[in-house]
């Protein structure tokens, strides 16, 4: 059984489990379809929608996983075993994938800025759609999100980048915290003190 926690509870303890420590189960077709509902309902401007989504699911994570790390062997053919294993499992740590996809491009109106801020934010809902259905997520890049040699691979057309995968399942480990930044440290006030 699920448990709800007011959104101040969550936010005040939203961690990331590595894609590595997840497992089975993953969302359904209908959750995932829930997660990207809620995960597209971010600022906007111009509603131009400047990112679309690629589900990876089931087998096909394991083929574009394998043909990723063809292009990272090819790179750097000294890749110790425990790398190039890591290399061949890229898409298959997690039961789900969703690539969060960047269209920003010029606009009459529109900073690309902008709209590449849309994507990431995009990401972040994700990460929340995915914790708020009960799994598990985390945000990741990685160099493949860079390598245009990967695009084809993954399904991303020309003009198209990478924002981020988000990667979903449930936790075989318990989420560990990690020191957060000091707000005297990133925190500038102008102003008044009221």
């Amino acid at each position: 059984m699920k448990t709800e926690i007011k959104l101040i509870d969550y936010l005040s303890t939203r961690r990331s489990i590595p894609a590595f420590q997840m497992g089975e189960p993953g969302p359904s077709k209908g959750e995932v379809e829930a997660m990207l509902t809620l995960a597209s309902r971010v600022p906007d401007h111009g509603k131009l929608a400047p990112w679309r989504f690629i589900v990876y699911r089931g087998e096909e994570r394991r083929r574009i996983s394998e043909a990723l790390a063809k292009i990272a062997i090819g790179d750097k053919p000294e890749l110790s075993e425990e790398m190039v294993k890591v290399e061949n499992t890229r898409l298959t740590r997690a039961p789900v994938v969703v690539a969060v996809v960047s269209r920003a491009a010029p606009h009459f109106k529109i900073p690309e800025w902008e709209q590449l801020m849309s994507a990431g934010a995009v990401c972040l809902n994700m990460v929340i759609a995915a914790n708020a259905h009960g799994f598990s997520s985390n945000w990741l890049t990685e160099w493949y999100a860079y390598d245009p040699r990967a695009y084809a691979i993954l399904g991303v057309n020309e003009g198209e980048k990478i924002a981020g995968f988000i990667h979903i399942g449930t936790p075989t480990v318990p989420p560990t915290e990690r020191p957060r930044p000091e707000l005297s440290e990133i925190v500038t006030w102008v102003g008044d003190d009221t």
